[in-house]
């Protein structure tokens, strides 16, 4: 069993949030490998109009993902805690009804998204050049919603027990395999968009299998008797009381998400394009935070658990120099190279100039959205997970009223949305900080405040 868990409530903080984060940022690299090399595919040997479809799709697909993976997050805390209690009962308790959960979460969302995938792609003024390739590609994706969200589910639960490299050898297999497919349906067969989509959707199924198998062989506590096999109306109700805010967190950016690509797909074609590109390079810039921030809400989820309260205080400190780090490295990179990377997903000279442009302004705010990632680690492993979900009421506000403010009645047009993203990680991040100073303080040993009975 040590093989395949980390007990984070001894040793060195640093060590333990670094080597549990690297597999995993290793991992979310790969698993964003399956949207770039769509896009990269689609957009060289299809066309910009086709990336332009693909990336319309983009934040209607995030919603229904967010709104499943959250509820296999808030699992993820309610292990870690027990497994830092050492409770090993409930934590086969709570994977068992995190996994019942599970099981029907992704079914009623995925179902809803393919019959309101039109509707959807109105909404967003989704250009109609673009609108027939762009229903296919999301409706392909929404029935493959389980799959996708087993797969997470799966990843989350090892993870909250410190194993964060079983579900990285998945996701490099199911990387590879997509890639090939991907050049099977979309250049050899000719496919187009749903070539694209039937290679994620496979390549997803076959992560969550093996994944599946995997973990029963390799981990004593997937390893389930009969008596373990039951629902828990306690459990359950802890893992949607933190799951179902995590969810309406994540669902609410992406409704967000939805209203500035509104705002984008009005700018016509190109500028949606490039918009697609460097949002899909954005995705890997979240991913060393994502996983940091995935690290820091582990390790604090199981020394809260363990009432190690110094040591969650200590994951806070380091988790903000590490992510210092990162931020500064991934600023200089998008700085001088951001049109270099670009232009690995178009050919299209006005693409890649729209592009390298936006990426110089929001690299800016790379610092306070790295704050964002650290103080919400820290909150969810304490199990502050309403918090989240007002954190994510604030960001939404922001992307339905700073980009309209900026593009509209400030007369900033295209550049208003790059600096309006920015401008929103910086609103979101002075919440999320005010709101660990002001309650969740006293687990720094230096401050006067009390631990709340």
């Amino acid at each position: 069993m040590k093989n395949h868990t980390t007990d984070m409530t001894t040793g060195d903080t640093v060590r333990h949030i670094v080597f549990f984060a690297l597999p995993s940022l290793i991992g979310n690299i790969f698993q964003q490998i399956y949207t770039i090399a769509d896009s990269i595919i689609v957009g060289r040997f299809v066309g910009a109009s086709a990336l332009a479809a693909v990336g319309s799709t983009s934040t209607i697909a995030f919603l229904f993902f967010a709104l499943c993976n959250g509820i296999g997050n808030g699992g993820g805390i309610i292990v870690s805690q027990y497994y830092g209690a050492k409770k090993d009962d409930l934590v086969r308790s709570a994977i068992v009804n995190t996994g019942f959960i599970m099981l029907v979460v992704p079914v009623f969302f995925g179902i809803t998204g393919f019959i309101s995938a039109p509707s959807f792609l109105r909404l967003l003024n989704t250009p109609s050049d673009i609108l027939a390739d762009a229903v296919i590609y999301i409706r392909h994706l929404c029935a493959g919603l389980l799959f996708v969200s087993i797969y997470n589910y799966l990843a989350s639960m090892l993870r909250a027990l410190g194993d964060s490299k079983t579900p990285l050898y998945f996701l490099i297999l199911s990387a590879a395999i997509n890639i090939i497919l991907d050049l099977i349906f979309v250049y050899s067969l000719r496919a187009g968009i749903k070539g694209a989509a039937l290679a994620t959707v496979i390549s997803q199924f076959l992560a969550a299998v093996a994944c599946g198998v995997h973990a029963y062989k390799i981990n004593p506590y997937f390893r389930m008797k009969k008596n373990d096999l039951r629902l828990s109306a306690e459990i359950s109700k802890k893992v949607l009381f933190l799951g179902i805010p995590m969810s309406l967190q994540f669902g609410l950016i992406a409704v967000s998400s939805m209203a500035v690509q509104r705002i984008v797909n009005s700018y016509g074609t190109t500028f949606v394009a490039a918009f697609t590109a460097t949002n899909r390079i954005e995705q890997l810039i979240h991913q060393p935070f994502t996983t940091l921030g995935a690290a820091i809400s582990t390790y604090c989820g199981q020394n809260y658990g363990a009432e190690k309260y110094d040591r969650v205080y200590s994951g806070y400190r380091k988790g903000f120099l590490i992510m210092s780090v990162i931020g500064i490295v991934m600023i200089l990179t998008m700085q001088f190279f951001g049109g270099w990377i670009t232009g690995l997903f178009v050919t299209d000279e006005e693409v890649i100039r729209i592009g390298a442009f936006g990426l110089r302004i929001t690299s800016l705010f790379y610092l306070p959205l790295g704050v964002i990632y650290v103080v919400r680690g820290v909150l969810t492993g304490m199990g502050d997970a309403f918090f989240a979900l007002f954190n994510g009421i604030v960001e939404v506000i922001g992307r339905f009223t700073i980009p309209l403010i900026m593009t509209q009645y400030m007369g900033m047009g295209e550049t208003g949305i790059w600096v309006s993203a920015g401008v929103v990680w910086l609103v979101s991040a002075v919440t999320a900080w005010l709101r660990y100073y002001l309650c969740f303080n006293w687990i720094n040993p230096r401050s006067k405040m009390k631990k709340p009975s």
